[in-house]
């Protein structure tokens, strides 16, 4: 499944071939994403990546969460996806991460956007969350510009590298906003 989003932008489904480009653009630009992501610090080997990714793309149907590879002129930059779902209250948060060299150009932006609209249209959701770490002011204006409203903080909400607490800015937009 492929959802083009600009001729030079499409979000394809996440499959165990893509784990090498993840793995790669983990592994190169460890400081700069293990900032914000936790996961970067047990990520060490491809086997990592590889079985985070088989985690993704084998759950049952039931619990089954989208996630895509963002590409830009079929070069891979980043992943963004569904998660946490709660498919009988129809909510569900979406979380993303780009390459760093891919930032301050839109794709992220223009990325939550045509998700929503995936969530919203394909999928029946009719409540979207985004969460962000407090100081992660490039995560927290992608809500701001899509109309997402601020809820309110969630303390202590994820547990970064080097066993510290961050607290969350919590968005959300309806399918009604």
């Amino acid at each position: 499944m492929t959802i083009q989003i600009d001729s030079n932008l499409e979000l394809r489904l996440l499959k165990l071939s893509d784990s090498t480009d993840i793995f790669n653009t983990i592994n190169s630009q460890r400081e700069y994403l293990g900032k914000w992501l936790p996961f970067v610090a047990f990520t060490h080997e491809l086997k990592d990546t590889e079985n985070f990714v088989n985690s993704v793309v084998n759950l049952p149907e039931e619990k089954f969460e989208y996630t895509f590879t963002i590409r830009k002129q079929n070069q891979f930059v980043g992943l963004i996806g569904l998660k946490d779902s709660d498919k009988t209250n129809r909510i569900t948060e979406i979380g993303y991460w780009l390459s760093e060299k891919y930032q301050k150009q839109g794709i992220i932006t223009k990325s939550v956007e045509k998700l929503c609209d995936f969530a919203f249209n394909e999928q029946g959701f009719n409540r979207i969350e985004i969460k962000c770490a407090v100081k992660n002011k490039s995560s927290s204006n992608i809500p701001k510009k899509l109309g997402f409203k601020f809820e309110g903080i969630e303390r202590d909400g994820e547990l970064l590298s080097e066993n510290i607490y961050t607290d969350l800015e919590v968005y959300s937009k309806l399918k009604s906003d």
